[in-house]
């Protein structure tokens, strides 16, 4: 499929963004609503090697379980993950976040998301309206990170409104 891309701007400092993105146990905050039943994958959660396992809410979707790992970690500006979905996890997904000065005291986020489909019944599925779908949710995270960020909206807001933090899986 063609990558996918979503972008906003936040009124944060570039460098608080990158903290909070690069702690892939705050990213079930922003998108729980579509990706969920979140676990890690080692007990570390931060930085290159962090990883998460997760199912994907996605209609029709039969093989909805997803892993993704942060390969690349490139302070304050960049963060690769790679992972891989579908049926016996025959999927590649890399997703990029690439945050940028805005203007003083923003950042710019944008995250793409590519996937590599292997069989015509994967090709099929994601030509079944993937795309469209995978777009207006990863724009919903989005915004959702930026409510968290800008006005300390969701689990990170104050500790006695922390929602349950993810663990590593069996724990």
């Amino acid at each position: 499929m063609d990558p996918v891309t979503a972008s906003i701007v936040i009124s944060a400092p570039r460098e608080r963004v990158f903290d909070y993105l690069q702690d892939i146990a705050n990213h079930p905050e922003f998108t729980d609503h579509y990706l969920v039943d979140w676990h890690l994958t080692r007990i570390d959660s931060i930085g290159r090697g962090a990883g998460a396992r997760f199912r994907v809410k996605a209609p029709g979707n039969r093989f909805s379980w997803a892993d993704v790992t942060f390969s690349e970690v490139e302070r304050p500006h960049r963060i690769v993950e790679v992972g891989r979905t579908g049926k016996s996890n025959r999927i590649r997904t890399v997703g990029v976040y690439e945050l940028a000065v805005a203007e003083a005291g923003a950042t710019r986020v944008r995250f793409t998301l590519q996937t590599s489909p292997v069989t015509i019944s994967d090709r099929i599925m994601e030509g079944l309206g993937a795309k469209a779908w995978l777009r207006r949710n990863n724009q919903r995270a989005m915004r959702r990170l930026r409510g968290i960020l800008e006005q300390d909206e969701g689990r990170g807001a104050s500790p006695e409104s922390r929602g349950q933090r993810v663990t590593v899986a069996g724990g």
